[in-house]
C-alpha cells in the first residue's frame, strides 16, 4: 500500500534546524528555539522541572487551570510557592505582581500563562514582564493558546522561558511543540541537580546532543509528520503575514462577544471587559437555570460542526467556549456559532435575536 504520508525520506538534521529557525523568526527571538517531540504539556512540564528545586521561591499566577497545574508541578520539584489566583472572569495585573514581590522579595522564578483559551482570559504579558525584569526573577510563559493570536515577544517583554504549542490559533500540529530559553535559564538549569538528564523532559540533554554540537545530529528520530506540518503552518503564517493572522483572531473575537450580547436570551461574556479577553476563544456564562453543558449539546445538535465547547470540569455548568482560533477565526464559524447557539437558546425557552446577534457580529467585520 502506497501513501503520500509512508515512505518519507528522513528529515534531515538540516531540515530540523530550519523549522526552528522559522518558529524563532516568528517570536521575533535571538534565545535559543528547541522543538520538543510531544505536545505542548512535554516542554511546559520539562521548563519548570529543569530550572526549579529546593532552592526555588516561585510565584506562580493562576488565572485558569493551567496555572494551577504549574503550581503542582513546581510543588513537586520541591520549590516554595506562593500563588497569586484571580478569579477566572479577568486578567491579573502588574500591579499584583509588584505587591507580591514587595511581600516575598525571595521570588526568583514566575509562572505565568498568557492567554487562558479555557477560561478567556489573556494577561498583559508586556507590563508583566516589566515588574519581573526589575525584580531580576526568572520569568516562564506558556503562550500555547495565544501564539498566532497576539503578539508573543519573548526577548522584548524578559521571558526567559516561553512555551508555545501550534494547535491552536496557529492552525498547526498538535505532536510538536517548543520552547525559546534564555542564557539566564540555561544557567539556572545547569545549576539545578535535580533537572532532568537522559529524559525525555530534559531540555540539557537537547542542549548538549544538539545545539552544543551545532545542530548537526539529531538525538533521536523526529516525529517526520508532525515537523512537516509544523514547516507547513508556519510557511501558512509568513504567507499571509502574522499581522493579518492575529487580526481575524481579532475580529473574530470581537465579532462572538457583540455577537453573544445581541443575542439575549441572558447569554453574556465570561470575562467582563474586552481588554482582558482573549483573542483565541471566546467564552460565555450561560443563562441561570440553564447547565452550559446542556446548551453547547442542543447548540451542537442544531450545527454538529460549529467549534463550540463546554468548561471543563466544574465549569462545564456555566461556561460555553467558542473556539475561534486555527481555521474556525472566521465570519462563517462565528455567525454558525451564534446562530446554534440562539436555537439552542430557543429551544430552552429563551427569547432570542439571532438576526440581531449576526448583524452585531457583522459589524465588528466590517
Amino acid at each position: 500500500m502506497t501513501h503520500p504520508f509512508l515512505d518519507l525520506a528522513p528529515l534531515t538534521a538540516a531540515r530540523f534546524a530550519s523549522i526552528e529557525d522559522r518558529v524563532a523568526r516568528l517570536l521575533g527571538t535571538e534565545q535559543d528555539v528547541v522543538i520538543m517531540q510531544g505536545e505542548a504539556l512535554l516542554p511546559l512540564e520539562g521548563a519548570i522541572r529543569s530550572t526549579a528545586g529546593p532552592g526555588t521561591t516561585a510565584l506562580n499566577v493562576i488565572t485558569g487551570p493551567y496555572g494551577q497545574t504549574f503550581g503542582d508541578w513546581l510543588r513537586d520539584c520541591g520549590a516554595t510557592v506562593i500563588d497569586l489566583a484571580v478569579p477566572f472572569h479577568t486578567a491579573v495585573t502588574a500591579g499584583q505582581v509588584r505587591e507580591a514581590f514587595a511581600e516575598h522579595p525571595a521570588i526568583d522564578f514566575v509562572s505565568l500563562v498568557h492567554a487562558e483559551a479555557a477560561t478567556g482570559n489573556t494577561n498583559p504579558v508586556a507590563e508583566i514582564g516589566e515588574v519581573v525584569r526589575a525584580h531580576g526573577a526568572l520569568f516562564y510563559l506558556d503562550a500555547v493558546a495565544s501564539i498566532g493570536a497576539e503578539p508573543v515577544l519573548p526577548d522584548a517583554w524578559g521571558v526567559d522561558l516561553c512555551v508555545i504549542g501550534a494547535q491552536k490559533a496557529m492552525g498547526g500540529p498538535a505532536g510538536v511543540s517548543a520552547v525559546s530559553v534564555s542564557e539566564r535559564a540555561w544557567a539556572r538549569m545547569a545549576a539545578n541537580p535535580g533537572a532532568p538528564r537522559r529524559s525525555y523532559l530534559s531540555l540539557l540533554d537537547w542542549k548538549q546532543r544538539w545545539l552544543d554540537g551545532g545542530r548537526t545530529t539529531l538525538p533521536h528520530a523526529p516525529a517526520q509528520l508532525e515537523m512537516l506540518a509544523l514547516e507547513a503552518c508556519v510557511e501558512r503564517i509568513e504567507a499571509d503575514g502574522p499581522d493579518a493572522v492575529m487580526a481575524r483572531h481579532r475580529r473574530a473575537a470581537g465579532a462572538t462577544r457583540a455577537g453573544a450580547r445581541a443575542l439575549g436570551g441572558g447569554l453574556e461574556p465570561y470575562v467582563y471587559e474586552d481588554a482582558e479577553a482573549a483573542p483565541v476563544a471566546t467564552t460565555l456564562r450561560a443563562p441561570s437555570g440553564v447547565l452550559a453543558s446542556d446548551l453547547v449539546g442542543r447548540a451542537l445538535r442544531a450545527d454538529p460542526g460549529v467549534p463550540l465547547a463546554a468548561g471543563g470540569g466544574a465549569l462545564a455548568k456555566e461556561m460555553i467556549r467558542v473556539n475561534h482560533y486555527g481555521a474556525d477565526a472566521t465570519r462563517t464559524a462565528v455567525r454558525a456559532s451564534l446562530s446554534a447557539l440562539g436555537a439552542a437558546l430557543a429551544s430552552a425557552g429563551r427569547r432570542v435575536d439571532v438576526e440581531g446577534a449576526l448583524r452585531a457580529a457583522e459589524g465588528v467585520w466590517r
